[in-house]
């Protein structure tokens, strides 16, 4: 059976440390879509909402937590 708290627990962990490889993935993903499929603006906003979820690294804004 999968330990889904584990599991997110080790996924809030590596956004903290790695929150800025993860915006620049989103990024790059973010332009790949709109060339491929357009919907600049549709896309942007996304990315945009992506983007503040991520944490900003050590001693930044950390990753939301459930709580539980």
């Amino acid at each position: 059976m999968v330990d889904f708290n584990a599991l997110r627990g080790k996924a809030e962990e590596l956004l903290n440390a790695h929150g800025d490889k993860v915006e620049d993935a989103t990024e790059k993903v973010g332009d790949l879509v709109k060339g491929k499929f357009g919907h600049d603006e549709q896309v942007d906003q996304v990315v945009d909402k992506l983007k503040d979820l991520i944490p900003d690294g050590p001693g930044g804004v950390q990753a939301p937590t459930t709580g539980q």
